[in-house]
């Protein structure tokens, strides 16, 4: 059985190019959805101090009642689309992640293997549940706009006097209910950025959980040289300051022979050295990641701050001129019912 899937174009253009005011023909390709999954797994692998742009729902959980749950669906293809495009924008405007050369391939590159490879090797899954419909309540406001009109309509037909009015007031609630698509269209919108940042929050926790796995690895590192030395210290002086095995057979079968004692030492100091290195290394990693990742979520935190802003004052916008509609709707309907 063949199997059906959705593509998306990829266009580029060089910005030396187009800032020297020239307009190349752009550099295409077609990527599919699960390519652009790759692409973003490998980036939280290979840069767990980053806040890594989350991609756009898979399958169409999270609908409005105009729009199909199919994931073939034209305006669900579109509005994922949409979300796959701001992915790349965002990655491309990201001062680390922009540079990666794997990145580089993707958006240049058709099917290269090496690169593919790569992503699949470092792939990682990470899931968000989809947010509760927020559409339900304005539907409901203009279903009722609807049953509004067909009562004034089916009232007319029986009203001699009052027809006219009813009719009239009718007509406006009929016009107001039928706005409901548009309507959803732009609530839709919004709901989408705010989407956006709800699925950033597993990409916040990627963050938090690398730095909690680095800062465990530390501490039993520094744990185990700290053992080490307490090791060698017991075996030069030939006082053991906790229960032990060795302490037991040391007591039981007599102390070890001074060349097996030295050979013992000079282990423990090459396991200590190591362990010093190690503690040193791991130190470092935690401090690189704690100073890559606070810088990274400071340049998130103004984005979200300033797109969320925006979304929402555009949001009010749109709810403000919503009920400047529908006392408009009454204002007219008075009037009718005032002409009965």
């Amino acid at each position: 059985m063949q199997e059906t899937f959705t593509v998306y174009l990829i266009e580029t253009r060089p910005m030396d190019a187009v800032t020297e005011g020239h307009n190349p023909a752009p550099d295409s390709l077609w990527r599919r959805y699960s390519e652009f999954e790759l692409l973003r797994n490998y980036l939280v692998v290979t840069y767990p101090f980053a806040v890594v742009p989350p991609l756009p729902e898979k399958r169409a959980e999270f609908v409005w009642h105009k729009l199909s749950a199919d994931n073939m669906d034209p305006d669900f293809v579109e509005r994922r689309r949409v979300g796959l495009e701001n992915f790349l924008l965002r990655v491309a405007s990201h001062s680390v992640l922009s540079n990666d050369k794997i990145l580089q391939h993707f958006l240049t590159e058709v099917r290269r293997r090496s690169a593919d490879s790569r992503l699949r090797a470092l792939s990682a899954t990470f899931r968000v549940r989809n947010p509760d419909k927020v559409a339900d309540r304005l539907y409901g406001v203009y279903k009722v706009h609807g049953n509004y009109g067909r009562v004034f309509s089916e009232w007319s037909a029986i009203e001699k006097e009052m027809g006219d009015g009813l009719q009239s007031a009718g007509h406006h609630m009929d016009a107001y209910a039928a706005s409901i698509d548009d309507i959803l269209e732009e609530e839709e919108h919004y709901a989408d950025q705010l989407k956006e940042y709800l699925f950033y929050a597993e990409a916040l926790r990627a963050v938090c959980r690398k730095h909690e796995l680095t800062q465990f690895e530390l501490e039993v590192a520094s744990q185990d040289l700290v053992s080490k030395k307490q090791q060698r210290e017991e075996l030069a002086t030939g006082i053991v300051r906790t229960f032990s095995f060795k302490g037991m057979t040391s007591k039981l079968f007599g102390q070890e022979a001074p060349e097996q004692r030295e050979a013992r030492l000079r282990l423990l100091e090459e396991l200590i050295a190591e362990g010093e290195d190690a503690v040193r290394d791991k130190t470092a990693e935690v401090q690189e990641h704690v100073e890559k990742a606070w810088v990274d979520m400071q340049r998130f935190k103004e984005q979200k701050d300033k797109d969320l802003r925006e979304a929402l004052v555009s949001y009010a916008l749109m709810q403000i001129s919503m009920c400047k509609k529908g006392m408009q709707v009454w204002s007219n309907a008075k009037e009718c019912f005032l002409k009965m």
